[in-house]
């Protein structure tokens, strides 16, 4: 019989793949708060340059921690998990010293580009025990992305576009490529979102939770005689995860973006009322979302909407 060894670093076949999604549920049924996001659970089958899965197992050879680090961006970014049976045994700066030489190492195949990366690590809830840990790792917070939630009671009619524009729902594969040039010109410099590609697109279409009729474009009138439609100037995409009890529905406001030479024209606004209405008719209680603790207009958008904060989740690195 094979045991596992105390840590292994490579990709993960189904089984093991299925292993960190339960270690994932064991820690956030423990914690309150999701340890992994969206795009590394997403992201655990990839075999690829930019990403390593690093698995730490028990003497049993049951996973019991996690990291992935990926490397695809301007710096590398890592999420780590430890099972709450298994902590404070040194399993979880194993994991973390194993990220930061993953990430600062010269690239072991040659593509350049790859690693010698400073390292940044996820704290999803930034719970005490990961300010804790945190801090004894000599890591300082870099970053903030702040969690805001109001209710969501019933909204009656829907907002008028202004004149010379209209919104309407996205298209899977005829607006993919129109709806990916919006969105890297509105998240030029946002470290996740702007680099999103036609895969990454595609994945989420796949996605047990996604709706196209919760996925807004607001679209320019096409000139008479014009043969083919302008690109969108903003966007709202919707989320509601399945599964939900029906007096406890959380919608998100998955993402909200403006072409930066239509912002200050109140689009942005125009469209979060679209996107909560369409949340309450859909059966939503509350309505939720993700902003850069630094993104002042975002904040006063979404302020004026009645939201307030209700967590945070801070990115640690070296000084």
């Amino acid at each position: 019989m094979r045991i596992a060894a105390p840590i292994e670093i490579g990709p993960l076949d189904a089984d093991a793949q299925q292993a960190v999604r339960d270690l994932a549920q064991a820690a956030e049924a423990h914690d309150g708060v999701a340890p992994l996001s969206e795009q590394p659970l997403l992201n655990l089958g990839t075999d690829a340059e930019w990403i390593t899965h690093v698995v730490a197992h028990d003497t049993a050879g049951s996973t019991v921690g996690y990291v992935q680090i990926d490397r695809s961006g301007e710096t590398a970014s890592a999420e780590l998990v430890v099972h709450p049976d298994h902590r404070r045994n040194g399993r979880g700066r194993v994991l973390l010293r194993t990220a930061e030489r993953d990430a600062t190492l010269p690239s072991r195949s040659g593509e350049p580009g790859q690693q010698g990366k400073q390292l940044r690590v996820w704290a999803h809830g930034d719970l005490e025990s990961a300010r804790g840990f945190a801090a004894a790792s000599g890591l300082r917070p870099v970053r903030e992305l702040l969690f805001l939630a109001r209710p969501l009671p019933a909204v009656d009619g829907t907002p008028e576009p202004p004149a010379g524009y209209h919104v309407r729902t996205f298209r899977p594969g005829a607006d993919d490529d129109a709806w990916l040039r919006v969105n890297a010109r509105a998240f030029a410099t946002h470290p996740e979102q702007g680099r999103m590609s036609l895969d990454d697109l595609r994945a989420r279409q796949g996605e047990p939770w996604f709706d196209p009729e919760g996925f807004f474009l607001l679209v320019p009138d096409a000139p008479q005689g014009a043969g083919t439609e302008p690109d969108p100037v903003a966007f709202q995409w919707t989320k509601t995860e399945p599964g939900q009890p029906d007096d406890a529905r959380d919608g998100e406001i998955y993402a909200l973006g403006v072409d930066p030479d239509h912002q200050g024209e109140g689009f942005g606004r125009l469209l979060t009322e679209v996107g909560l209405g369409h949340l309450a008719r859909t059966g939503a209680t509350r309505a939720v979302l993700y902003v850069e603790g630094d993104n002042a207009p975002a904040l006063a958008t979404y302020e004026r909407a009645g939201f307030t904060r209700a967590a945070v989740h801070v990115q640690y690195a070296r000084p």
